[in-house]
C-alpha cells in the first residue's frame, strides 16, 4: 500500500459498485455480517451501504471489545477502583461504559477513585514503577489484537520484579463469538440470525491468521472474507461474498493480503500461549456465557493476576432493560430499533455500551448520521 487514498478512490468505488450490482441475483437477499466494529464505522463513515444493491443487507456483529464486556465485569472494574487503594489503569472507552445503576469508572473517578486512562499497557507498567508504594491494576480488555501487548507487559513485570503490578484479564476470542452467533438459536436463548457470510476482522486476523476461520466454512457452510478497513476493502469483500454465495461455495478468502498472512503472527501467537490459557466459559454482553471464549493468566504468571490478588464484592449485575445493545451485538436489531437511541441515549449521554465505544454500532450510526437513513434500512430489511 502506497497511499490510503488508493483505497478511497471514488472511481474505483463506482467500478466495484457496478461489479456488485452485475453479480447479485435480484430474487434473493444477501445477509453479510461485518464482525468488527472498525468495519461498522467504515461502512457508516463512507456510506458503503448506499453503494450496495438494496438486497444486500449488512448486519452489525459483536466485534467491539468494550461493547461485549458484560455489566458484571464493568462493576468489578468499579469495585477494584473503589474498594481497594489501587491505581486502576485502562483504555479510554471503558471509562464511560455504564455498569449497574448507571455507575461508571468515570463517575467513580469523580468520587475520588484513582482511575487513569492509558494509551497502552506499558503506560500502566511505568505508573507501577513510578509508584512503588501503590498497587497498580491494568484492566485488560479486547480481542486477539490487544492480547499480545498484555502478554508482553506480564513478562516484563515478572522480569523487573514489579510486585505492585497486576492485570485483570478480560481478553476474549473472535472465533468463539462467531461460533456463538451461528449457534445461538439452538439454545432458544435468542432468535436465529440468518447469515450468508462474514466480513472477517482485519487486525485480529493479522494476529491469528486465516486458519481459525476454516471451521465456519466446514461446519456451518458460511464463507468468510477477511477485509481491510478502507471502504474499497469492504466493497471488494462484499463482491467476493456475493460470488461465493451465488456459486454455493463456502471458503475463507483473504482480501487484506497486505497485512494478513495465513499463519498470522507466529511470535504473537506463541507469546499468548506462553502467558494465557483458555477459560472454560466467559460471559459476553448479548451472547451470555460462551465456552472457551476468553483467556485467563497462566499459573506461572499468577502472582500478577488481579483476579487472584484482589477480592471484589459487587451486587448482582443488572442490565438496563431499555437498552438493546445485546440484540444489536447479536445482529438481531439495528441501532435505530432501540427505543432509547438518540433520545436520551447519545454519545454525550450514553446509556449503553454500543453508544460509548469508538467501535460501537450505535455510536457509528449517530456519529455519521446513519439514523437519518431509516427509510433505506427498512427498504433493505
Amino acid at each position: 500500500m502506497k497511499y490510503i487514498e488508493e483505497f478511497r478512490d471514488p472511481e474505483l468505488a463506482q467500478k466495484l459498485r457496478q461489479a456488485i450490482a452485475a453479480e447479485v441475483e435480484t430474487n434473493r437477499t444477501y445477509r453479510f455480517m461485518e464482525f468488527c466494529g472498525g468495519h461498522t464505522h467504515a461502512i457508516a463513515r463512507y456510506g458503503v451501504e448506499d453503494l450496495l444493491p438494496n438486497n444486500i443487507k449488512m448486519i452489525h456483529g459483536p466485534g467491539c471489545p468494550v461493547c461485549v464486556l458484560p455489566v458484571a465485569r464493568v462493576d468489578v472494574a468499579i469495585g477494584l477502583a473503589t474498594q481497594h487503594d489501587v491505581i486502576l489503569c485502562t483504555y479510554a472507552d471503558l471509562l464511560r461504559v455504564p455498569g449497574s445503576k448507571f455507575d461508571s469508572l468515570i463517575k467513580a473517578r469523580a468520587r475520588g477513585a484513582d482511575i487513569r486512562m492509558v494509551y497502552s499497557v506499558t503506560d500502566a507498567l511505568n505508573i507501577a514503577a513510578e509508584n512503588p508504594g501503590r498497587q497498580v491494576v491494568f484492566f485488560a480488555i479486547g480481542f486477539e489484537t490487544t492480547t499480545p501487548p498484555t502478554a508482553v507487559a506480564l513478562t516484563l513485570a515478572q522480569k523487573r520484579g514489579l510486585e505492585n503490578f497486576s492485570v485483570h484479564c478480560n481478553h476474549v476470542l473472535t472465533p468463539a463469538a462467531m461460533r456463538a452467533i451461528l449457534g445461538s438459536h439452538k439454545s432458544g436463548a435468542a432468535k436465529k440470525v440468518i447469515l450468508d457470510g462474514f466480513v472477517g476482522p482485519a487486525h485480529v486476523s493479522a494476529v491469528i491468521g486465516t486458519k481459525p476461520y476454516h471451521e465456519f466454512t466446514r461446519d456451518y457452510q458460511k464463507p468468510v472474507v477477511i477485509a481491510g478497513f478502507e471502504p474499497l476493502d469492504v466493497m471488494q469483500s462484499v463482491l467476493q461474498l456475493v460470488r461465493q454465495t451465488n456459486e454455493g461455495r463456502a471458503e475463507v478468502e483473504n482480501e487484506y493480503t497486505r497485512a494478513v498472512a495465513p499463519e498470522g503472527n507466529k511470535k504473537a501467537i506463541s507469546l499468548m500461549d506462553q502467558v494465557f490459557e483458555l477459560r472454560e466459559t466467559f460471559e459476553w454482553r448479548g451472547l451470555g456465557y460462551v465456552p472457551d471464549s476468553a483467556l485467563k493468566i497462566r499459573d506461572c504468571y499468577g502472582e500478577f493476576d488481579a483476579e487472584k490478588r484482589f477480592l471484589v464484592e459487587v451486587p448482582a449485575a443488572r442490565e438496563n432493560k431499555a437498552c438493546s445493545c445485546g440484540e444489536i451485538l447479536r445482529g438481531e436489531k439495528n441501532p435505530t430499533e432501540c427505543t432509547i437511541f438518540g433520545n436520551p441515549c447519545t454519545p454525550e449521554n450514553p446509556l449503553g455500551a454500543c453508544m460509548v465505544s469508538s467501535e460501537g454500532a450505535c455510536a457509528a450510526h449517530w456519529t455519521y448520521g446513519r439514523f437519518r437513513a431509516d427509510s433505506n434500512t427498512e427498504k433493505k430489511a
